[in-house]
């Protein structure tokens, strides 16, 4: 989950996902992905990861410490990391993973509550959270995500 700074106001830095990735096609999320077999840790994939689909250096990335564990609809344990981006970052999008960035205050999601829905998935109901942010859904695990770090975050940060 990566957060930066722009005019003295933390941001999310979300992708949104190409059509040819193998899953979540179009969908918006963090840059992330499966650890490899030369992945050290599971920091050291999110920082691979980090790079490979955004081109952010990990010279430029504080990693603030590990987050909840989720468990995906496809049975994958997530495990986000928490990171601040230093000033300076560029972004260079890998074209075959991510189509956009988007740069969501953090603010907006003090200021929203997320619409839920209970799905029901493999005989089990599950509660889903949705963002509409300019237009863009932001749902699922990543909305879940983000509702409980702004719950575990102090909102006068901001």
């Amino acid at each position: 989950m990566t957060i930066f700074q722009r005019d003295g106001e933390p941001y999310f830095l979300l992708t949104q996902r190409t059509q040819e990735v193998a899953t979540h096609k179009g969908q918006i999320s963090f840059p992330g992905g499966l650890r490899e077999e030369a992945d050290s840790s599971l920091r050291e994939t999110a920082l691979r990861e980090m790079e490979e689909e955004v081109g952010i250096s990990a010279d430029f990335v504080e990693v603030l410490g590990q987050f909840n564990q989720y468990r995906a609809v496809t049975n994958y344990r997530v495990t986000p990391f928490v990171a601040f981006l230093r000033e300076g970052f560029s972004v260079a999008l890998n074209p075959r993973e991510v189509e956009r960035i988007l740069e969501v205050p953090l603010r907006f999601f003090y200021q929203t509550e997320p619409t839920e829905e209970i799905h029901h998935r493999f005989g089990r109901a599950v509660t889903l959270f949705f963002y509409n942010y300019q237009g863009h859904m932001i749902w699922g695990l990543t909305a879940a995500m983000i509702k409980d770090l702004i719950e575990f975050l102090d909102e006068d940060l901001l």
